[in-house]
């Protein structure tokens, strides 16, 4: 009822670390404006009395006199029992339901490892969230309505509890009883998975959440994409809300946090968040000599959620109602996490002897309590009435989002098995007394043999639990979690039209960054197109050349713009809108690749396909938030990444911190991401129309990286003979022969580093009498990938007798040397399929600050590095003798230092 309540000492009670106790010298004065609260509060409301209390601590912040306020409320629940409104549903059937879901998720992962032994799974945190899940189920969580998603919900569900969906997806009849017992057991085919995996159970999961922290903010973004397909009127969201069941150990992932602030400043009231605070992490308790609700509460307050706490259940109204001295809330309040997980792991006996006889107040608030029924004060999280009202209340709210901090145990049912004891997650099996006292404890209708044998049960299809599981979701719009990803292609427009620019270059300088700015430009202008086109930053859109957007499309806000930016009278001027189609993120990767992604997977969330655009400083992608994509391509992700500032050396002056040289390798490992890097305008047009046209028209469940550069050459135009060598990964840029030629190689090149190439090309044959061809190579990856299914297919005698491009192009034995602006680890991915000598030369090791010619020769992949690294080839295989090295080596000086990568 008072915040402050809570931090009021008294005798035998002791103070929590930090507090400090006031002496009250004028009892009579505090006891006037306690009663004066309270009477406000009986006959104005739980409102006037709030903002009496915000006017007054205001004032006391005006006056100097404020210090100390606690960002957290009593540790009570916040919906008070006189505000909870009659409970909608029939409590004995879900109750009933409930139970049976917890022991079908027991006896899935139960059977698989009596089985196998080494599958895994989790027990005791579906446990713990059972009613969590429930009541979302039951009365809140909207369905797609046949597939037409107008009113349907997102829901995140915590990964862990992934055995208790599949229990309901079980009674629902949407899972039979033999995907049950192949739980982890996916590759025969017809399993389970062990956490929601859409890549994995494309018709059934909708979010990825096993990678702890990625839900909460994936969860942000997608309310907020929704909010921005609503503004720019693309598609009806209003009646749609996302829900988002993480851990209360989760919160503490950066991720989890991260877009707290972006939440409540957009006003994101169609996002809930539920954490189920069992107080438990794997190992132990989350703060066990704090409080991670009062924790929760503040954190989330302070960035501006509207927090609702669920503590208590119904047995304790009683108690709280009797507490008029507030004496069990400052006994609440003093208890650190670690002996409320001890309290939750004894029985009623214990807790009378350890809790409530600590206090003269408590032992006379109880004394009417035998141990059974202290036993049976169970914690808010247990109890559907306390947790609808939460509900509600959640969704009543305007103008904020909403946390819900649900108090749980950890294994609730398990008893003497696991029920909040330091064990319980690694809890896989319990023996046949604990499993008969489950049975008992949840009125489970099981015979002893159908426990032993950890049978599943599902009543009759008439039964009235299942005629109540089916009349609710068919109320709510049907079942979840369903993913459904059916939607009309999207034409694409012809690469002619849109990339003629650079397609005829005919010499022109541009960067292919620039170039891949002027491509979304165009894109953005054609009219099937235009609209579906999402380009995102996190910052220096202006470093990207993309200041032009700001005018033409403008930068999302929902408020719009409310003052008058500095530069308006410039025709770059900043420019946000309401219907605005960029979204410019801030200095926030994590929330930027959010985005993205939640834009990527709009085709199957929202049944309308976009394509978002993310270009970034290349560094701080894969490497900074590797996870949020590894996440984005379980999802089935679409959409593009442009890794600008690419190479090692291409980004002079910045150094190490700045400089990527890894990050084609790390896409190249993601299995649905295709990576790609030009040297030339020509090949990115050629590129990016062939994505797009992937994604959106043929429907490929693909994501492609790009990495681009903003180093400014003249720019050949590329013949339409050559673009399906392009798309394969490589093709043949030049010829260099010479009369009287003393030998040849082939050289590889990659972006910027290809020039290098060009030119030592040119000085093997003016120079050493060398001939040499050229090739220009697009994507190591997609070489690697198709010579592996080649190479697969030959092994397996299904092969067709064709040869792989890699095999085609580099055909004998005439010595490769491969450059790149990469590690070597780049060009090495066809290295298995070269038969001739093959040399590779990258950048590996730490980046420097220098120009790019020095960098180039540091990494000893400039022109000069790769003509040595020929006639060094042509020397080990007998082609030309070592004094021509030598002679190359006096003649250009090279880099003499130690190695890059020695460091």
């Amino acid at each position: 009822m008072v915040a402050m309540m809570n931090l009021v000492p008294d005798e035998g009670v002791p103070l929590r670390p930090g507090d400090e106790a006031e002496v009250d010298s004028d009892p009579g004065e505090t006891a006037e404006w306690l009663e004066a609260l309270e009477s406000t509060l009986h006959h104005c409301g739980p409102q006037r009395a709030r903002f009496l209390l915000e006017q007054l601590e205001a004032h006391a912040r005006e006056l100097g006199v404020a210090r100390g306020v606690q960002a957290y409320s009593a540790y009570r629940n916040s919906v008070p029992v006189e505000l909870q409104d009659a409970y909608p549903g029939d409590l004995e059937l879900e109750e009933r339901i409930t139970s049976l879901l917890r022991w079908n998720a027991l006896a899935m992962v139960m059977r698989a490892n009596h089985a196998y032994g080494d599958l895994g799974g989790h027990i005791a945190s579906y446990a713990s969230a059972a009613e969590i899940f429930e009541v979302g189920f039951q009365h809140f969580f909207r369905g797609d309505d046949g597939g037409e998603r107008r009113s349907a919900d997102l829901v995140f569900f915590q990964p862990h509890s992934a055995p208790g969906i599949y229990a309901r997806a079980f009674l629902e009849g949407r899972l039979s009883e033999e995907q049950l017992a192949r739980y982890r057991q996916e590759v025969a085919g017809n399993g389970l998975c062990s956490y929601p995996h859409p890549w994995l159970m494309p018709d059934f999961w909708q979010f990825p959440t096993g990678s702890m922290g990625i839900g909460p903010i994936n969860a942000i973004y997608q309310a907020r994409f929704m909010r921005y397909l609503q503004h720019r009127n693309l598609v009806d969201t209003s009646q749609r809300h996302v829900w988002g069941v993480f851990g209360d150990g989760e919160m503490d992932e950066p991720e989890s946090i991260a877009g707290l602030t972006l939440a409540a400043r957009e006003q994101l009231d169609n996002l809930t968040f539920v954490v189920n605070c069992n107080l438990q992490r794997l190992d132990g308790p989350v703060r066990g000599n704090g409080q991670i609700i009062q924790e929760l509460e503040s954190l989330f307050s302070g960035a501006g959620w509207n927090v609702i706490k669920v503590l208590w259940g119904s047995e304790w109204d009683a108690l709280f109602a009797r507490d008029t001295e507030h004496v069990l809330l400052r006994q609440l309040a003093a208890t650190p996490d670690g002996q409320f997980q001890n309290l939750g792991a004894k029985d009623g006996a214990y807790n009378l002897e350890h809790f409530f006889n600590q206090h003269p107040a408590l032992q006379k608030l109880v004394e009417h309590m035998s141990s059974a029924k202290i036993n049976g004060l169970k914690r808010g999280g247990h109890d559907l009435r306390k947790l609808y009202a939460a509900y509600a209340a959640a969704k009543a709210c305007k103008g904020r989002p909403t946390v819900i901090l649900a108090k749980t145990k950890k294994g609730y049912g398990m008893s003497a098995a696991g029920e909040s004891k330091m064990t319980a997650h690694q809890a896989k099996k319990l023996d046949v007394q604990a499993l008969l006292a489950f049975r008992d404890r949840f009125h489970l209708p099981l015979s002893d043999s159908q426990v032993e044998q950890l049978q599943f049960y599902r009543p009759a299809e008439d039964s009235p639990e299942l005629r109540y599981l089916r009349e609710r979701r068919a109320a709510l719009g049907g079942p979840l979690p369903r993913r459904r990803s059916e939607v009309k292609p999207v034409p694409v427009p012809d690469l002619h039209t849109m990339g003629a620019f650079a397609l005829q270059a005919e010499g022109k300088e541009m960067s292919t960054t620039m170039a891949a700015v002027r491509m979304l430009g165009a894109w953005l202008k054609a009219p099937t197109l235009g609209a579906r086109v999402v380009p995102i930053v996190a910052d220096e859109a202006r470093t990207f050349g993309m200041a032009s957007l700001f005018r033409q499309i403008g930068i999302y806000s929902p408020l719009g713009q409310r003052y008058e930016p500095e530069d308006a009278g410039s025709l770059l001027s900043y420019k946000e809108a309401r219907d605005g189609q960029l979204l410019e993120e801030g200095i926030t990767e994590a929330g930027a690749l959010s985005s993205w992604v939640a834009a990527a997977t709009s085709y199957a969330v929202h049944g309308e396909p976009m394509l978002p655009v993310y270009i970034y400083y290349s560094m701080f992608g894969f490497q900074r938030v590797g996870d949020l994509i590894w996440a984005a391509a379980d999802q089935r992700a679409r959409g593009l990444l442009l890794g600008a500032t690419a190479g090692r050396t291409t980004l002079g002056g910045e150094g190490l911190q700045h400089q990527d040289g890894s990050s084609l390798v790390m896409a190249s490992m993601v299995p649905n991401c295709r990576a790609w890097e030009s040297c030339f305008a020509g090949e990115l047009a050629v590129i990016l129309e062939h994505a797009a046209r992937r994604m959106l028209t043929e429907q490929r469940d693909e994501f492609h990286y790009v990495a681009v550069m903003n180093e400014n050459y003249p720019q050949p135009s590329l013949p339409e003979r050559l673009h399906e060598e392009v798309l394969r990964g490589m093709y043949r840029y030049v010829e260099q022969r010479v009369a009287d030629a003393r030998g040849r190689v082939r050289l590889l090149g990659s972006g910027a580093i290809l020039r290098e190439v060009i030119a030592a090309s040119e000085l093997l044959a003016s120079d050493w009498q060398i001939e040499s061809d050229v090739f220009s190579v697009t994507s190591f990856s997609e070489l690697a990938r198709e010579a592996r299914e080649v190479d697969r297919s030959s092994r397996l005698g299904q092969g067709t007798g064709e040869f792989s491009h890699v095999h085609r192009c580099l055909a004998g034995s005439v010595p490769v040397i491969a450059a790149t602006d990469y590690v070597r680890a780049w060009p090495q991915l066809i290295a298995e399929y070269v038969q001739a000598p093959y040399v590779t030369l990258g950048t590996d090791g730490f980046g420097r600050s220098d120009t790019r010619q020095q960098l180039r020769r540091f990494f000893e992949v400039d022109r000069f590095s790769i003509v040595l690294a020929s006639l060094h080839s042509l020397v080990r295989q007998g082609g030309i003798t070592q004094h021509l090295l030598d002679e190359a080596l006096e003649r250009y000086g090279c880099w003499q230092g130690e190695a890059p990568w020695c460091c």
